[in-house]
């Protein structure tokens, strides 16, 4: 495989423009680790191998754990998450899958107890923004494998 466009090259106003969204994102009271199990969760349902193996070295760098790493593709039947975490994972599902239907209202009332109107919004353009890379990633067939964490991951 060899990637068809570099985005950063060729329309880099754009590319700045989503690194901007990452940067207020990283600044937005999250947690770091949970934006990381968001961003792989929503990778893994798009098959854009380019984000799953940035986020999940970016996940392990901050201390994640194999186990729970290895389960979030079957987190609803995995004992390893905090009920916010599922939470999270459900809205993650649910906006990354908009092709298949509305966010249901249920899926709203079962998030909201775990996340203040600010927190959901915020988690909200978290996933749109990884559908957003993963949409570009697979695009341009973006290369796998090469990506380093220490750059771009804080430690908690």
């Amino acid at each position: 495989m060899r990637q068809r466009i570099n985005m950063g090259a060729v329309a880099p106003g754009a590319y700045n423009a989503m690194l901007g969204l990452e940067k207020y994102l990283s600044e937005c009271g999250l947690e770091e680790k949970l934006l990381h199990l968001i961003k792989l969760r929503a990778s893994q349902l798009n098959g854009c191998a380019y984000c799953i193996d940035m986020h999940w070295k970016d996940a392990r760098a901050l201390g994640e754990t194999e186990q729970r790493l290895y389960g979030l593709g079957a987190w609803e039947e995995s004992p390893y998450y905090t009920e916010r975490e599922r939470a999270a994972f459900l809205w993650t599902e649910s906006v990354t899958k908009l092709g298949e239907g509305h966010v249901p209202d249920a899926v709203f009332q079962a998030v909201r107890p775990h996340f203040s109107d600010k927190e959901l919004a915020d988690l909200t353009l978290a996933v749109a923004a990884i559908n957003a890379w993963n949409r570009i990633a697979i695009s341009f067939r973006t290369i796998p494998g090469g990506y380093t964490p220490s750059a771009h991951s804080r430690k908690e």
